[in-house]
């Protein structure tokens, strides 16, 4: 299934793109896209719903495709290929850090580059959305705890996250920072999480084009190995870090300014459109 929230930013309603691409309203099932609507038993109601038994929904603004994160989980420098374009070697463990969930917003949304900035980057991920609770999993259940598959663009402010001091979470959670969706897909239409290809354009120009075949460590490893450091709870999302192609790996480097429009996909989980634009 391919769920996702449609409406004004704070007032979305739940709903499903349906086989021939319109949007069903599931408002009348589920209060949202999120805590036990999206658990085994929440995903196996909804999927037992005909379509087409549901009002159709006119496209508008498409909101943050999972309600109620509690944890947005970063991994760092998880594809080889990116951590050498930006000089560091891959770690003996993940690197994990956190995006406020503050910076969440939708995939058409637009992003708001902060006062001060001049090193504002671009990165596309694949997000994991969690669907129950996982403390202490293994490794090989732990796909059991992922309720589906999103894109996720992990813009990065790398002056904040890199030339200031301290930890990497305050380049990465201004606002506007965490546009996730359009959809959530259930993990039964993406049985090989390891082998997606994702892309990314700026003004039209293509820059990042690889594959989650090359991350370092896999969904069900970093599942199971936050697992062991915090319990993950139903609507959490990981973003499982970037290929290469991001503006801080280019030579010279590369960064966004406003009125650019950045575009991004990942295969089988939909695309993003976000315009840049100044803080006011």
């Amino acid at each position: 299934m391919k769920l996702m929230r449609v409406g004004e930013a704070g007032s979305e309603k739940p709903a499903l793109l349906d086989a021939d691409g319109k949007i069903r309203d599931l408002s009348g099932h589920v209060a949202d896209i999120g805590g036990e609507a999206i658990s085994p038993a929440g995903l196996a109601k909804i999927a037992a719903i005909d379509p087409k038994s549901l009002p159709e929904i006119a496209l508008g603004r498409i909101g943050a495709c999972v309600a109620g994160t509690g944890k947005f989980i970063c991994i760092g420098l998880n594809y080889s290929d990116h951590a050498a374009e930006t000089g560091a070697t891959v770690p003996p463990e993940p690197i994990i850090f956190m995006k406020a969930t503050s910076a969440i917003v939708g995939p058409t949304d637009d992003v708001i580059i902060p006062r001060g900035s001049e090193k504002t980057d671009w990165e596309v991920e694949l997000g994991v959305v969690i669907g129950k609770t996982a403390k202490y999993v293994t490794e090989a259940e732990a796909l059991d705890y992922v309720a589906g598959y999103c894109v996720s663009n992990d813009v990065s402010e790398r002056a904040f996250q890199t030339e200031r001091s301290g930890q990497w979470t305050k380049g990465k959670s201004c606002d506007t920072f965490g546009p996730i969706g359009p959809w959530l897909v259930t993990k039964d239409e993406i049985p090989q999480p390891q082998n997606l290809g994702m892309w990314l354009t700026v003004n039209g120009q293509k820059m990042q084009n690889g594959s989650t075949k090359t991350m370092v460590y896999g969904v069900a490893f970093l599942v199971s190995y936050l697992s062991q450091f915090m319990s993950l709870h139903p609507g959490d999302v990981i973003s499982t870090g970037t290929p290469p192609g991001v503006g801080m790996g280019l030579k010279p480097p590369r960064y966004l300014k406003a009125g650019d429009v950045v575009e991004l996909g990942i295969e089988g989980l939909g695309t993003q459109k976000q315009t840049f634009i100044a803080d006011r």
